[in-house]
């Protein structure tokens, strides 16, 4: 395991960001040749300003933690349990969410897209499921892509495919994570056998189409998250909200 130094770690966020020193000096009102030493370890940071540097490369909460540490100071930030009595409020609130979306299917997933709560809208979809797949922790997806999950559901297959692609490809260039880089190897990485995109350019956005009882569900989704979370579980969970994207297969919702 290799150790960096706070510098070090620094130079990497901004490199992954794509700003120059003189880009993040001016981002955070310090001089670029503060920003140097800082990145060539000539100059120890305080705690704030490792973390005001963090601020302005969007640096998550669980990295900024391990920028602390490699600088010997402790870290700022908890990571509890979703049903600590801390984040009940927070808890509370997605659970809400999550009701209020009903008859629709919504869901809660981590960074690393494992299933943390549901609506009841999903368990009919869950139910044709095999089960050592409802297993926890349920990758979301490791379900959407299995033959015997919901991928022999899906009617557009390679699009869903494409659009995980892009998601989990987005993620780990904004923060690399060697569990989700494994799980892209495995699942996401592109193969030449793959099918071509079903794409239809008359799409607003892109579907999902699944096939049940013998009917087409068109389903389009939105992603929520918190705005201004200071506790590492809260940041990095998401919920999924899925839509009808047209009335037939809203009637199949709502009848």
């Amino acid at each position: 395991m290799i150790v960096y130094a706070v510098g070090e770690l620094l130079r990497q966020w901004r490199k992954r960001r794509g700003l120059s020193q003189l880009d993040l000096a001016i981002a955070a009102d310090v001089s670029a040749r503060h920003v140097s030493l800082v990145e060539t370890g000539k100059s120890t940071p305080s705690a704030d300003m490792i973390l005001r540097l963090a601020d302005q490369l969007h640096v998550p909460l669980r990295d900024r933690n391990q920028l602390l540490l490699a600088a010997g100071f402790a870290p700022r930030y908890a990571q509890r349990p979703l049903d600590d009595i801390a984040l009940s409020g927070a808890l509370d609130a997605v659970r809400r969410v999550l009701l209020a979306h009903e008859p629709y299917p919504a869901l809660v997933f981590d960074r690393r897209w494992n299933i943390v709560l549901t609506n009841s809208a999903v368990d009919p979809f869950f139910a044709q499921v095999a089960p050592d797949l409802l297993r926890p922790p349920v990758n979301l997806i490791r379900l959407g892509l299995d033959p015997r999950g919901l991928a022999s559901l899906v009617v557009n297959l390679a699009d869903v495919r494409a659009v995980f692609r892009s998601r989990v490809a987005r993620q780990l260039a904004a923060a690399p994570d060697a569990t989700l880089a494994a799980l892209y190897q495995e699942l996401l990485s592109p193969r030449s056998e793959e099918p071509t995109s079903e794409r239809g350019d008359a799409d607003v956005v892109l579907p999902m189409i699944l096939r049940v009882g013998g009917r087409e569900l068109r389903l389009f989704s939105t992603i929520t998250t918190f705005g201004t979370p200071t506790d590492i579980t809260i940041e990095e969970i998401a919920v999924e909200s899925y839509y009808p994207a047209d009335a037939e297969s809203a009637a199949y919702f709502t009848r």
